[in-house]
């Protein structure tokens, strides 16, 4: 049996597949991995066209588009091998990527997931937003990577090229141990889209396991390729699902504490999008704390769950600063310029 299998979760996204399925089927093994692309019920030409040009790609059809999260969850239940890797259709992989992550799985038994070094594929010097060399999150839920604050993306110079225990991995390209991913209980498909992968590392951390970036593995990402930033739909699902994130991971009485803050800084961040004319997005945080509040009573059984099975409440990847005040007033925009208390 094959150790891997690289599934590429699709919708109506033929032009990328055009694009960037030959870099996978051309660096990807076959005596090593199958590759499979899982459809939401496209409704373009994406399925038939793989069939036709990449006979021996595997081609899972759903009955319906299940957003990021259930479609992968569906994915790896149908799937067979002992890792899987979960790899966007805009990213372009190079010669080698797959047998750095493998090997550093063999030697390290505590490692549930790991991701590549993610490069822009329009600037290949730069790290991309979505994952670059491993994501961390501040004590007030700011996710953010070694490589990339916020808007302020890293040249890549090699300065973060030693693999490294991280907080979260990116579901651009992240590889995971298939019987764990299954164990811990896949992507919350509340999510939808956007951030089930932090909630995935967070309770990979939270019991005693470990998540990792290994630079050694290099991809490069186009980034928007569902959503765009620009979006408004994008701010509705990065906001809602940070307080779902939150909500289900943090103790009571952090939560409550941490929810108190937040409720300030969303408004503010309303207002800034709405000085800036982008009335659409301010209406997004709104409606994304609306709707949390809404469907809070959704996540509850899975917080429950969640805290039951904690054996580690303090991550020691999480950076003990307010990142908002260290960006905008400080002027920090290296994660090299943070002071961790434990970066390992």
């Amino acid at each position: 049996m094959k150790q891997i299998s690289v599934i590429l979760l699709n919708y109506n996204g033929q032009k990328h597949l055009q694009t960037f399925l030959p870099t996978v089927a051309q660096y990807t093994p076959e005596y090593l991995a199958d590759i499979v692309v899982a459809d939401n019920a496209s409704t373009d030409q994406s399925v038939a066209w793989v069939q036709e040009h990449y006979p021996q790609v595997q081609v899972m059809q759903f009955d319906k588009n299940h957003g990021f999260a259930d479609g992968y969850n569906i994915a790896i239940g149908r799937v067979k091998t002992p890792y899987v890797v979960l790899l966007n259709t805009d990213v372009e992989v190079t010669k080698g990527w797959l047998l750095p992550m493998l090997d550093y799985f063999e030697q390290h038994s505590k490692v549930v997931a790991v991701q590549p070094k993610v490069l822009q594929y329009t600037t290949k010097t730069h790290f991309e937003y979505a994952g670059a060399a491993g994501g961390y999150m501040d004590i007030f839920g700011y996710p953010f990577c070694r490589g990339r604050i916020f808007d302020a993306v890293e040249q890549d110079n090699g300065q973060y090229n030693k693999p490294c225990k991280v907080f979260w991995a990116t579901g651009a390209c992240l590889m995971v141990r298939r019987v764990d991913f299954v164990d811990y209980g896949g992507f919350d498909e509340n999510f939808f889209a956007h951030q089930e992968e932090i909630d995935l590392c967070w309770r990979i951390n939270a019991r005693g396991r470990e998540v990792a970036v290994v630079p050694k593995s290099v991809v490069y990402h186009l980034g928007g390729g569902t959503l765009s930033a620009q979006s408004p739909y994008k701010t509705y699902l990065n906001f809602r699902n940070n307080h779902y994130l939150l909500y289900k991971n943090l103790s009571l009485g952090r939560w409550m504490f941490l929810a108190f803050v937040r409720f300030f800084l969303d408004y503010v961040a309303a207002f800034t999008f709405l000085v800036r004319g982008k009335l659409s997005d301010a209406k997004a945080v709104v409606k994304a704390r609306i709707d949390f509040l809404r469907y809070k009573s959704k996540i509850r059984p899975l917080r429950k769950k969640n805290m039951e099975h904690t054996i580690c409440p303090r991550i020691p990847m999480v950076y003990h600063g307010f990142l908002l005040f260290d960006y905008h007033v400080l002027r920090k925009r290296k994660f090299s310029q943070l002071r961790f208390l434990n970066k390992d």
